[in-house]
């Protein structure tokens, strides 16, 4: 079953007959696209700002100013992207599958430019246009364009709310896949302990590590775009295109993508701040970087553990519901963190563990939450419009990686981290663990409260609003 829209603006169903049934192959290839998009998302979140210190030399405080300063321009592209892929007539391959054919091999090699170690020795000055180019051609562009269009693709693949979530659920098992391949190896590959027992870093590894990923990332790209099929065909209305002012206004009326945005914002904050001040955290406290491949190990498995109740969880609770509930249980881990002050290593993972059961539940989720507000935006509006909406959501999840990255560079500045240093003093390392547990604790908890009394889209509500569509569908099929 496929939906078109005529030359008059009416939406149709037609049966599709060279289009197979939705299956377990869009699954595995739905999660095969955001494998592919962390190997270069997850390792720029977590070694990216490591490589800019402890490589290139460079202060935290302008790695922080280039994280903000790119999202500014991320304002722009991402948004843009989104128009783009909703106002293009689609190719023969589909209007969101044809963008990963295109930028499937610039994305990989924009991510695998941003880590030449040999950068180092250059001037200052060529350092910094050196970061500020390639980490704006990969993140504000390339990225951008294969990751707005992989997003909105979700809500093409079916129309059937229960398989977008089961989407959603596959996507974030991706996520976790690419996190788990990072987490594990690139401890083991970039850091070394000297002769007087410092964690150090290896600055070819980390070269050779972002080839190595962007090949893979291509590979996964690949079977996405093989194995993923578009269902839900909209062709290009014929009619007066709204204007950014008409644009921003419909948006802002969408309360629940607006509550979604702060979440989101708020959650990758807290997430990527975490993940990127564990360096430091294994580094300095704990005096043990190697440790992190079983620590990350340990994280990812609790989400992965829970893959497999996802759907049932949803079905019982709702997705609001589900996610609240996770995020309450991790905002109070990383405070139980925070106030135990942990030394034992082992400790910290399994209390770590438990925190990442929270998030991974949301997480497993959330992007079904997207496909609800796509389907809210075209009941109050009465326009489809896919890539806008994720372009709006997706610049939010930047605007809290940024904000991590700046936050970060700014905190490690601002406490006394020093980048040349082979170790830092206790009373540094104790700061760390501070950042490291209390600002993602209170951001976790905060994510909560929006979930809880500011996202209206409840499990009756999500019902409510399908049926709306689904007999808004049989009508224009009828007529």
């Amino acid at each position: 079953m496929s939906e078109k829209i005529d030359d008059k603006g009416n939406r149709k169903e037609e049966i599709t007959e060279d289009v197979r049934p939705f299956g377990i192959r869009d699954k595995i290839g739905y999660m095969f696209g955001d494998f592919g998009n962390d190997f270069s998302f997850i390792f720029a979140s977590n070694y990216l700002m490591v490589f800019y210190t402890k490589v290139l030399g460079l202060s935290g405080y302008v790695v922080g100013l280039l994280f903000l300063g790119a999202r500014f321009v991320d304002a722009f592209t991402d948004v843009t992207m989104g128009r783009i892929v909703d106002n293009l007539q689609p190719a023969k391959d589909g209007r969101f599958r044809a963008w990963i054919r295109r930028m499937s091999i610039p994305v990989a090699v924009a991510s695998s430019i941003m880590y030449l170690y040999f950068v180092r020795d250059w001037a200052y000055s060529a350092k910094l246009a050196y970061v500020i180019i390639t980490y704006l051609f990969w993140g504000s562009f390339c990225y951008t364009a294969i990751n707005i269009p992989y997003g909105s693709m979700a809500s093409v693949i079916s129309p059937d709310v229960k398989e977008r979530a089961s989407l959603s659920t596959f996507r974030s098992i991706g996520a976790s896949l690419a996190g788990f391949v990072i987490g594990v190896l690139v401890p083991l590959i970039v850091y070394e302990t000297d002769t007087e027992g410092n964690q150090i870093v290896k600055p070819v590894s980390f070269t050779l590590t972002a080839i190595v990923f962007g090949i893979l990332a291509v590979l996964c790209y690949i079977l996405c775009y093989t194995l993923c099929r578009e269902r839900v065909v909209f062709e290009k209305k014929k009619e007066k295109r709204r204007g950014a002012g008409e644009l921003l206004k419909g948006l802002a009326g969408n309360r629940p993508l607006l509550a979604l945005v702060c979440a989101a914002l708020i959650l990758l904050l807290a997430t990527m701040l975490a993940q990127a001040m564990n360096n430091y955290l294994f580094l300095d406290y704990f005096k043990n970087a190697r440790v992190l491949s079983v620590v990350n190990v340990v994280g990812i498995g609790g989400t992965l553990l829970l893959a497999p109740f996802i759907a049932r969880i949803v079905a019982n609770f709702g997705k609001k519901e589900a996610g609240a509930a996770g995020m309450l249980v991790a905002g109070a881990v990383y405070l139980l963190l925070f106030v135990l002050r942990v030394k034992s290593i082992p400790l910290y993972m399994v209390l770590l563990f438990l925190g990442n059961l929270g998030t991974g539940l949301f997480n497993m989720i959330i992007w079904a939450f997207i496909t609800d507000i796509i389907d809210y935006q075209e009941i109050v509006t009465g326009r489809r419009e896919d890539g806008t909406v994720y372009a709006v959501y997706s610049f939010a999840r930047k605007v809290g990686q940024a904000l991590a990255g700046g936050l970060g560079g700014f905190v490690l500045t601002a406490i006394g981290y020093i980048s040349e240093a082979a170790s830092q003093t206790e009373a540094v390392a104790e700061r760390i663990y501070t950042v490291a547990t209390l600002i993602p604790g209170l951001c976790y908890l905060a994510v909560f409260l929006i979930l809880q009394f500011a996202y209206p889209l409840t499990r009756r509500a999500v019902e409510k609003n399908t049926a709306i569509l689904k007999e808004k569908r049989e009508q224009e099929r009828d007529g």
